[in-house]
């Protein structure tokens, strides 16, 4: 078999509507498909500019697809070699990841800063789509009254995680509202609320409240060192596929809890793959953040099946996706 042909696709699709009211764009997503002399197909997904891999587009053509190392490349192009070698082979992506441990992965909503009616109108959207948890991009100067109106909107049973970007940045502030939002009683995690240069300040939080603090991380060394400072209940992970396990068996050997978030506002073809993997992580239990739902469209045919704040793990083989080239070349950029 041989690579005859690797496309790349830059795409603008506009995030829906309450998110594009402040944020019209939301960084670059670039679609690779790889095909064989065979007829079949592989597709992957990354962040940035069509450019930014056009050399290695250019130089697998001609490449027997089940010879290469697909680890050894940018993980969009191994998203793409695995979902081939998965339809060659007739095995659902997530088995060239290891044993298969759940086969729904829980999913959060997701809301943008915005003032505290508006998001309490976004969490009762959540709510009647099925979702049991809201992550937000939380600011200092409303996050306890948005989420006191969420609760009034949504009951105490929709959860919320609050995650400021590091904004709270200083121990005094991140302690105070911290204090605030658990007496509001549905904030869940609590997430990069401070500068993340400083480990000491993570421990000393998490003494002082009842709510899991969580960093975001992505090198397994962030990780190992977060472990080793205390300062820690839960890991949300990022970065390739192979990142991601070595760092979730670092806080999966502490018995912490993590979340995954590979593509963010991503493509389903992106969040296929990160469901993939997190059918085989036994400590990835909490809502991840791939939020193909939050554009106006998705690249899918039908999409990634979601219910009740769900992913149903794919078992077709490779991704066990379809792709909708009539989407792709709708919202095609270059």
């Amino acid at each position: 078999m041989k690579i005859t042909q690797v496309d790349l696709y830059e795409v603008e699709i506009p995030p829906i509507t309450p998110i594009a009211r402040y944020f019209p764009k939301i960084y670059d997503i670039t679609l690779c498909r790889v095909q064989t002399d065979e007829g079949l197909v592989g597709w992957g997904e990354y962040q940035g500019t069509r450019a930014a891999h056009a050399a290695t587009a250019e130089a697998l053509v001609g490449q027997d697809p089940l010879g290469l190392d697909p680890f050894a490349q940018p993980d969009a192009f191994t998203c793409a070699l695995l979902d081939i070698s998965g339809r060659a082979y007739g095995l659902p992506l997530h088995r060239f990841f290891g044993q298969q441990v759940r086969d729904r992965v829980p999913v959060s909503y997701w809301s943008c800063p915005m003032e505290p009616h508006e998001t309490a109108a976004e969490a009762e959207v959540g709510q009647r789509l099925g979702f049991k948890n809201h992550k937000l991009k939380a600011r200092s100067w409303n996050i306890v009254e948005t989420a006191r109106q969420m609760k009034e909107a949504t009951g105490p049973e929709y959860t919320i995680g609050v995650d400021p970007n590091t904004q709270f940045a200083l121990l005094p502030t991140a302690a105070r509202l911290a204090d605030e939002l658990e007496a509001v009683g549905t904030v869940a995690v609590f997430e990069d609320p401070m500068l993340k240069n400083n480990l000491e300040w993570y421990r000393m939080l998490r003494e002082k409240t009842h709510i899991p603090i969580a960093l975001h991380l992505g090198a397994p060394t962030g990780v190992l060192a977060a472990l080793k400072a205390e300062c820690i209940d839960y890991v949300n992970l990022g970065g390739s596929a192979a990142q991601v396990r070595k760092a979730a068996a670092l806080a999966e050997a502490a018995d912490v809890p993590c979340w995954i978030q590979m593509g963010g506002l991503c493509t389903g073809i992106l969040a296929a793959y990160s469901v993939h993997l997190q059918a085989t992580l036994p400590n990835a239990t909490l809502p991840c953040d791939e939020l193909p739902f939050t554009r106006e469209a998705d690249v899918l045919a039908g999409g990634l099946d979601l219910s009740e704040g769900h992913f149903t793990v794919p078992t077709g083989p490779g991704l066990g996706i379809e792709v909708d080239m009539g989407v792709i070349e709708r919202y095609r950029v270059a």
